[in-house]
């Protein structure tokens, strides 16, 4: 079944895209595959990797968290203000 993933900021320059759908596996996949596989498809993402927040249903979310398909993620840098 296929995800919406959002992608903030820099990020959104570097995939050239707002939103992507992504297929998740019906028994979910954790943040950090769903990361490599962004990683495989967007190498220059990675070079933010200890930066990157993800965001699932609004809500952040480590690394070992578990995506379900049709769940809402958010990609972004670090939130800055100024």
């Amino acid at each position: 079944m296929n995800t919406s993933i959002l992608f903030f900021s820099l990020l959104r320059d570097l995939t050239g895209l707002e939103q992507a759908d992504w297929e998740i596996p019906e028994s979910g996949l954790e943040v950090g595959d769903l990361l490599a596989q962004l990683y495989s498809r967007w190498p220059e993402m990675e070079a933010w990797d200890s930066k990157i927040l993800v965001a699932v249903d609004l809500d952040y979310v480590g690394r070992d968290a578990i995506v379900k398909p049709g769940q809402e993620i958010a990609v972004m840098p670090p939130v800055q203000g100024g």
